[in-house]
Protein backbone atom coordinates (compact mmCIF):
# COMPACT_ATOMS: atom_id res chain seq x y z
CA UNK A 1 0.00 0.00 0.00
CA UNK A 2 1.58 3.39 -1.20
CA UNK A 3 1.75 6.10 1.60
CA UNK A 4 -0.24 8.88 1.48
CA UNK A 5 1.06 11.74 -0.33
CA UNK A 6 2.19 14.67 1.61
CA UNK A 7 0.92 18.35 0.63
CA UNK A 8 3.71 20.31 -0.91
CA UNK A 9 5.35 23.44 2.12
CA UNK A 10 7.99 25.89 1.21
CA UNK A 11 9.83 27.20 4.48
CA UNK A 12 11.29 30.47 4.24
CA UNK A 13 13.99 29.76 6.97
CA UNK A 14 15.59 33.09 8.24
CA UNK A 15 18.92 33.81 8.78
CA UNK A 16 20.19 35.31 11.00
CA UNK A 17 18.06 33.78 13.76
CA UNK A 18 18.59 32.28 17.41
CA UNK A 19 21.69 33.04 19.39
CA UNK A 20 23.25 36.21 19.76
CA UNK A 21 26.85 36.83 20.77
CA UNK A 22 25.29 38.47 24.38
CA UNK A 23 22.92 35.43 24.98
CA UNK A 24 25.78 33.01 23.78
CA UNK A 25 28.16 34.88 25.73
CA UNK A 26 26.29 34.95 29.12
CA UNK A 27 25.63 30.74 28.99
CA UNK A 28 29.14 30.17 28.16
CA UNK A 29 29.87 31.82 31.46
CA UNK A 30 27.27 29.65 33.45
CA UNK A 31 28.62 26.48 31.26
CA UNK A 32 32.82 27.27 32.35
CA UNK A 33 31.73 28.53 36.15
CA UNK A 34 30.48 24.58 36.33
CA UNK A 35 33.28 23.18 34.63
CA UNK A 36 35.88 25.75 37.00
CA UNK A 37 34.03 25.64 40.39
CA UNK A 38 31.89 22.74 40.17
CA UNK A 39 28.20 23.01 41.11
CA UNK A 40 26.36 24.18 42.30
CA UNK A 41 26.34 27.54 40.54
CA UNK A 42 23.40 30.05 41.25
CA UNK A 43 21.78 31.80 39.15
CA UNK A 44 19.88 35.35 39.90
CA UNK A 45 16.74 35.48 37.29
CA UNK A 46 16.89 33.15 33.96
CA UNK A 47 20.25 33.68 32.10
CA UNK A 48 18.32 34.13 29.49
CA UNK A 49 15.05 33.99 28.26
CA UNK A 50 14.59 30.34 27.08
CA UNK A 51 13.15 27.09 29.13
CA UNK A 52 14.95 24.74 26.81
CA UNK A 53 18.78 26.83 27.77
CA UNK A 54 17.87 27.19 31.76
CA UNK A 55 16.72 23.53 31.76
CA UNK A 56 19.92 22.33 30.02
CA UNK A 57 21.91 24.58 32.78
CA UNK A 58 19.94 23.09 35.54
CA UNK A 59 20.75 19.93 34.67
CA UNK A 60 24.58 20.40 34.65
CA UNK A 61 24.35 22.04 38.27
CA UNK A 62 22.72 25.61 38.41
CA UNK A 63 20.66 26.76 40.78
CA UNK A 64 18.22 29.37 39.45
CA UNK A 65 17.45 32.25 42.05
CA UNK A 66 15.11 35.51 42.17
CA UNK A 67 17.08 37.27 44.67
CA UNK A 68 20.56 36.71 46.46
CA UNK A 69 19.12 36.38 49.68
CA UNK A 70 17.48 32.66 47.84
CA UNK A 71 21.26 31.22 48.30
CA UNK A 72 21.78 28.99 51.32
CA UNK A 73 23.69 31.15 53.98
CA UNK A 74 26.82 28.38 54.08
CA UNK A 75 26.85 29.00 50.07
CA UNK A 76 26.70 32.68 50.05
CA UNK A 77 30.24 33.35 50.59
CA UNK A 78 32.25 30.14 48.71
CA UNK A 79 30.04 29.46 45.96
CA UNK A 80 29.97 31.82 42.71
CA UNK A 81 26.35 33.84 41.62
CA UNK A 82 26.16 34.64 37.88
CA UNK A 83 23.86 37.72 36.77
CA UNK A 84 21.68 37.18 33.49
CA UNK A 85 22.02 39.16 30.17
CA UNK A 86 19.93 41.30 30.69
CA UNK A 87 21.45 43.21 33.44
CA UNK A 88 20.58 44.39 36.79
CA UNK A 89 20.57 47.43 38.86
CA UNK A 90 23.71 48.30 40.51
CA UNK A 91 22.21 47.72 43.59
CA UNK A 92 22.58 43.93 42.92
CA UNK A 93 26.25 43.79 42.65
CA UNK A 94 26.58 46.00 45.98
CA UNK A 95 24.51 43.85 47.84
CA UNK A 96 26.57 40.86 46.58
CA UNK A 97 29.65 42.45 47.94
CA UNK A 98 27.88 43.27 51.09
CA UNK A 99 27.24 39.37 51.62
CA UNK A 100 30.87 38.76 50.66
CA UNK A 101 29.85 36.94 47.41
CA UNK A 102 31.44 35.72 44.92
CA UNK A 103 29.67 37.19 41.85
CA UNK A 104 29.95 37.24 37.36
CA UNK A 105 28.29 39.41 35.61
CA UNK A 106 27.17 37.79 32.19
CA UNK A 107 25.29 41.32 31.61
CA UNK A 108 25.37 41.59 27.68
CA UNK A 109 27.95 44.37 26.55
CA UNK A 110 25.27 45.57 24.43
CA UNK A 111 22.87 46.30 27.31
CA UNK A 112 25.87 47.62 29.43
CA UNK A 113 26.50 50.24 26.84
CA UNK A 114 23.07 51.59 27.23
CA UNK A 115 23.81 51.67 30.78
CA UNK A 116 26.81 53.85 30.25
CA UNK A 117 24.72 55.56 27.67
CA UNK A 118 21.90 56.68 30.10
CA UNK A 119 24.50 57.30 32.91
CA UNK A 120 26.37 59.98 30.49
CA UNK A 121 23.37 62.11 30.26
CA UNK A 122 22.70 62.31 33.76
CA UNK A 123 26.28 62.79 33.91
CA UNK A 124 25.73 65.89 31.50
CA UNK A 125 22.50 67.10 33.63
CA UNK A 126 19.83 65.28 31.33
CA UNK A 127 17.00 63.74 32.78
CA UNK A 128 17.00 60.10 30.79
CA UNK A 129 13.69 59.05 28.93
CA UNK A 130 13.88 55.23 28.19
CA UNK A 131 11.95 53.75 25.89
CA UNK A 132 10.90 50.46 26.73
CA UNK A 133 8.51 47.93 28.56
CA UNK A 134 8.07 47.94 32.59
CA UNK A 135 8.90 45.19 34.47
CA UNK A 136 11.54 43.84 31.48
CA UNK A 137 14.46 42.93 33.50
CA UNK A 138 16.27 44.90 30.93
CA UNK A 139 14.66 48.03 32.24
CA UNK A 140 14.80 47.31 35.93
CA UNK A 141 18.39 47.14 35.35
CA UNK A 142 19.13 50.12 33.26
CA UNK A 143 16.16 52.28 35.52
CA UNK A 144 18.68 50.81 38.46
CA UNK A 145 21.96 52.24 37.18
CA UNK A 146 20.53 55.70 38.20
CA UNK A 147 18.78 57.52 41.21
CA UNK A 148 15.49 56.91 41.67
CA UNK A 149 13.53 59.99 39.89
CA UNK A 150 16.01 60.03 37.45
CA UNK A 151 14.66 58.15 34.81
CA UNK A 152 11.28 58.19 32.82
CA UNK A 153 9.69 55.33 31.10
CA UNK A 154 8.24 55.76 28.14
CA UNK A 155 6.15 52.64 26.60
CA UNK A 156 4.11 54.02 23.52
CA UNK A 157 3.40 57.21 21.39
CA UNK A 158 0.64 57.90 23.08
CA UNK A 159 2.23 57.82 26.42
CA UNK A 160 4.25 60.99 25.08
CA UNK A 161 1.78 63.90 24.65
CA UNK A 162 1.46 63.59 28.60
CA UNK A 163 4.90 63.14 30.25
CA UNK A 164 5.83 65.42 32.23
CA UNK A 165 9.83 65.61 33.13
CA UNK A 166 11.62 68.15 35.37
CA UNK A 167 13.03 69.72 32.66
CA UNK A 168 12.11 70.06 29.07
CA UNK A 169 15.67 71.98 27.67
CA UNK A 170 17.91 68.78 29.20
CA UNK A 171 16.26 65.34 28.05
CA UNK A 172 18.18 62.67 26.72
CA UNK A 173 17.27 59.05 25.44
CA UNK A 174 18.28 55.39 25.48
CA UNK A 175 16.18 52.29 24.39
CA UNK A 176 15.56 48.66 25.63
CA UNK A 177 18.11 47.10 23.34
CA UNK A 178 15.09 44.19 22.15
CA UNK A 179 12.76 46.55 20.99
CA UNK A 180 11.03 46.05 17.25
CA UNK A 181 13.41 48.77 15.50
CA UNK A 182 9.88 50.47 13.43
CA UNK A 183 7.78 50.78 16.66
CA UNK A 184 11.06 52.57 18.50
CA UNK A 185 11.38 55.18 15.73
CA UNK A 186 7.19 55.90 15.89
CA UNK A 187 7.99 56.69 19.59
CA UNK A 188 11.40 58.57 19.23
CA UNK A 189 10.18 60.30 16.24
CA UNK A 190 7.33 61.40 18.29
CA UNK A 191 9.54 62.51 21.14
CA UNK A 192 11.26 64.99 18.97
CA UNK A 193 8.34 66.38 18.18
CA UNK A 194 7.36 67.12 22.11
CA UNK A 195 10.74 68.01 23.03
CA UNK A 196 12.64 69.48 20.19
CA UNK A 197 16.13 69.75 22.10
CA UNK A 198 15.91 65.69 23.19
CA UNK A 199 19.22 64.07 22.69
CA UNK A 200 19.92 60.89 21.38
CA UNK A 201 22.50 58.19 22.73
CA UNK A 202 25.74 58.46 21.32
CA UNK A 203 25.20 55.54 19.19
CA UNK A 204 22.38 53.48 18.75
CA UNK A 205 20.91 51.18 21.56
CA UNK A 206 18.83 48.67 19.67
CA UNK A 207 21.45 45.90 19.60
CA UNK A 208 22.63 44.40 15.79
CA UNK A 209 21.04 41.05 16.65
CA UNK A 210 17.55 42.43 17.70
CA UNK A 211 18.19 44.58 13.65
CA UNK A 212 19.26 41.95 12.24
CA UNK A 213 16.48 39.41 13.03
CA UNK A 214 13.73 41.70 12.28
CA UNK A 215 14.89 42.56 8.83
CA UNK A 216 15.23 38.82 8.36
CA UNK A 217 11.50 38.56 9.20
CA UNK A 218 10.50 41.41 6.44
CA UNK A 219 12.27 39.89 3.87
CA UNK A 220 10.64 36.21 4.81
CA UNK A 221 7.02 36.83 5.41
CA UNK A 222 5.41 38.14 2.55
CA UNK A 223 2.93 36.42 1.62
CA UNK A 224 3.58 33.55 3.72
CA UNK A 225 0.15 31.56 5.17
CA UNK A 226 1.77 31.14 8.90
CA UNK A 227 4.97 32.75 10.65
CA UNK A 228 6.57 30.59 13.56
CA UNK A 229 8.65 32.48 15.50
CA UNK A 230 10.70 30.11 18.39
CA UNK A 231 11.25 31.81 21.54
CA UNK A 232 9.72 32.31 25.26
CA UNK A 233 6.61 34.21 25.69
CA UNK A 234 8.75 36.64 28.20
CA UNK A 235 11.02 36.72 25.37
CA UNK A 236 10.70 40.61 24.50
CA UNK A 237 13.15 40.02 21.22
CA UNK A 238 10.85 37.08 20.16
CA UNK A 239 7.63 38.92 20.95
CA UNK A 240 8.79 41.53 18.62
CA UNK A 241 9.54 39.13 16.07
CA UNK A 242 5.95 38.08 15.76
CA UNK A 243 4.77 41.53 15.82
CA UNK A 244 7.41 42.20 12.79
CA UNK A 245 6.14 38.99 10.65
CA UNK A 246 2.51 40.10 10.83
CA UNK A 247 2.84 43.58 10.06
CA UNK A 248 5.14 42.47 7.06
CA UNK A 249 2.76 39.93 4.85
CA UNK A 250 2.50 36.93 7.06
CA UNK A 251 -1.45 36.19 6.79
CA UNK A 252 -0.99 34.73 10.81
CA UNK A 253 2.13 34.33 13.03
CA UNK A 254 2.46 33.13 16.72
CA UNK A 255 5.44 32.04 19.23
CA UNK A 256 6.49 28.38 20.06
CA UNK A 257 9.17 27.23 22.43
CA UNK A 258 8.94 23.95 21.11
CA UNK A 259 7.81 21.36 18.39
CA UNK A 260 4.89 19.98 20.66
CA UNK A 261 3.42 23.51 21.18
CA UNK A 262 2.45 23.64 17.37
CA UNK A 263 -1.48 23.93 16.79
CA UNK A 264 -1.38 21.61 13.39
CA UNK A 265 -5.26 22.75 12.93
CA UNK A 266 -3.86 26.18 12.13
CA UNK A 267 -1.40 24.98 9.47
CA UNK A 268 -4.38 22.79 7.06
CA UNK A 269 -4.06 24.34 3.41
CA UNK A 270 -0.49 26.18 4.51
CA UNK A 271 1.57 26.40 1.40
CA UNK A 272 4.60 28.51 2.37
CA UNK A 273 5.23 29.61 6.16
CA UNK A 274 8.58 31.42 7.44
CA UNK A 275 10.26 30.30 10.78
CA UNK A 276 12.77 32.37 12.57
CA UNK A 277 14.31 31.76 16.36
CA UNK A 278 14.39 34.73 19.06
CA UNK A 279 18.21 35.70 20.08
CA UNK A 280 18.08 32.94 23.01
CA UNK A 281 16.37 30.32 21.23
CA UNK A 282 18.92 27.27 20.36
CA UNK A 283 19.45 25.93 17.15
CA UNK A 284 18.04 22.43 18.30
CA UNK A 285 14.64 23.38 18.34
CA UNK A 286 14.40 24.69 15.21
CA UNK A 287 15.78 21.64 13.68
CA UNK A 288 12.78 19.97 15.94
CA UNK A 289 10.35 22.07 14.65
CA UNK A 290 10.99 21.76 11.13
CA UNK A 291 11.94 17.72 11.72
CA UNK A 292 8.15 17.91 12.44
CA UNK A 293 6.67 19.68 9.53
CA UNK A 294 8.33 17.03 6.98
CA UNK A 295 6.96 14.28 9.26
CA UNK A 296 3.59 15.72 7.65
CA UNK A 297 4.60 17.97 4.58
CA UNK A 298 6.90 17.85 1.41
CA UNK A 299 9.28 20.07 3.12
CA UNK A 300 11.61 22.58 0.57
CA UNK A 301 13.86 25.02 2.25
CA UNK A 302 14.54 28.37 1.38
CA UNK A 303 16.93 30.78 3.18
CA UNK A 304 15.99 33.88 3.97
CA UNK A 305 19.73 35.91 4.31
CA UNK A 306 20.15 39.15 5.22
CA UNK A 307 23.67 39.44 6.79
CA UNK A 308 26.15 36.87 7.75
CA UNK A 309 26.52 37.62 11.95
CA UNK A 310 30.84 37.52 13.19
CA UNK A 311 30.36 39.37 16.15
CA UNK A 312 31.68 37.50 19.01
CA UNK A 313 31.33 38.75 22.87
CA UNK A 314 34.49 37.02 24.67
CA UNK A 315 34.05 35.82 28.48
CA UNK A 316 35.81 37.02 31.06
CA UNK A 317 39.43 36.39 31.65
CA UNK A 318 38.95 33.57 34.74
CA UNK A 319 36.88 31.61 32.29
CA UNK A 320 38.42 31.33 29.40
CA UNK A 321 40.90 28.55 29.63
CA UNK A 322 38.52 26.36 31.37
CA UNK A 323 38.27 23.18 29.12
CA UNK A 324 34.88 21.77 27.97
CA UNK A 325 33.72 18.57 27.17
CA UNK A 326 31.97 17.78 23.84
CA UNK A 327 28.26 17.35 24.96
CA UNK A 328 29.32 21.14 27.01
CA UNK A 329 30.12 22.37 23.23
CA UNK A 330 27.48 21.64 21.74
CA UNK A 331 24.99 22.73 24.17
CA UNK A 332 26.58 25.66 23.40
CA UNK A 333 26.40 25.72 19.95
CA UNK A 334 22.54 25.27 20.55
CA UNK A 335 22.43 21.56 19.07
CA UNK A 336 22.04 19.94 22.72
CA UNK A 337 23.78 17.04 24.21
Amino acid sequence: MNAPVKPPLTIRLCEPRGFCAGVDRAIQIVVLALKKYGAPVYVRHEIVHNRFVVDGLRERGAVFVQELSDIPAEHRDERPVVFSAHGVPKSVPADAENRHMFYLDATCPLVSKVHKQAMRHQRLGRHVLLIGHAGHPEVVGTMGQLEPGAVTLVETVEQVAGLAVPDEENLGFVTQTTLSVDDTADIVAALERRFPKLTAPSSESICYATTNRQEAVKKAAPDTDMFLIVGAPNSSNSRRLVEVARKHGAADATLVQRAGEIDWDRMDGVSAIGISAGASAPEIVVEEIIDAFRDRFDVTVDIALTVEETENFPVMRDLRDTPLETADMAFLNGSGD
